[in-house]
């Protein structure tokens, strides 16, 4: 009776454990690829800037300032990704809403509009955030661009 009580919870737990989803996350290899992306882009653009990036939690993995960016750059740059990674849109998305005229969407939880967080997604999933701040906002964006390139070889 046990054996048989047993083999049929084997099976159900096997049988369960394949109907599981599969979840793409950030690793330490992606992360350092996109580091190492948006560092050179940045470097190119000869502009010192604060490098963040979340996880679809809004959790932080990474974050870097340059020596030269500003201390207000550190808040901003979460900020940027956190909206990216929420929201699952660009941080300009909310700037252009709001210079719409949508200023109800401020009171959004985590909802920063200023251009520079992309949302790190893949197969239409959203894993992340990353952000840039420090530079012209379409130069953080760029820098952040750069990282998500590198990441799916573009």
């Amino acid at each position: 009776m046990f054996k048989l009580l047993f083999a049929t919870l084997a099976f159900s737990l096997a049988v369960y454990s394949a109907d599981l989803p599969s979840k793409k996350y950030l690793n330490l290899a992606a992360i350092k690829t996109m580091v190492a992306a948006a560092e050179a882009e940045a470097q190119k653009r000869h502009v010192e800037v604060t490098i963040c990036i979340v996880d679809e939690s809004g959790n932080l993995l990474f974050l870097q300032k340059a020596d030269a960016a500003s201390l207000n750059t550190i808040v901003w740059a979460q900020k940027k990704a956190r909206h990216a990674a929420f929201y699952r849109s660009p941080s300009k998305d909310a700037a252009d809403n709001v210079k719409k005229g949508n200023v109800e969407a401020l009171a959004f939880p985590d909802y920063f509009p200023n251009q520079g967080g992309l949302p790190i997604q893949i197969d239409g999933q959203t894993i992340g955030g990353i952000a840039a701040s420090g530079a012209k906002s379409e130069i953080d964006e760029a820098i952040a661009q750069a990282a998500l390139d590198a990441l799916f070889k573009k």
